[in-house]
């Protein structure tokens, strides 16, 4: 499956889109981690165990998107992009999405 953030893919052409895809993850921060995290941006710098929470959350976003896509008979997605919110205090919400599309090499 080829993933891509443009619309025209270098070398092949489009011969059918599927629909818009996506794949969405929502995780929340245990309590260990909002504690490692809440003492850490008392003295400043990245917050490791939230970077690691969304690192985490993007990749299973994109392989939700990817299996969506396949079960659609697409072979690719295009103008694929991310997006996030915060449900509540401790979740976040990460949705990967873009158009399911059929591909061949020109």
């Amino acid at each position: 499956m080829l993933v891509t953030t443009t619309e025209n893919i270098a070398g092949h052409r489009v011969l059918e889109m599927k629909g818009h895809v996506f794949g969405v993850v929502v995780r929340s921060r245990g309590l260990a981690g909002n504690i490692m995290a809440a003492l850490r941006s008392l003295i400043g710098g990245e917050i490791t165990e939230y970077t690691s929470l969304l690192e985490e959350a993007r990749r299973h976003a994109l392989d939700r998107m990817v299996k969506n896509a396949q079960r659609m008979g697409a072979n690719a997605v295009v103008m694929m992009r991310f997006d996030s919110s915060e449900i509540g205090q401790t979740m976040s919400e990460i949705v990967a999405y873009g158009t399911a599309v059929v591909i061949e090499k020109t």
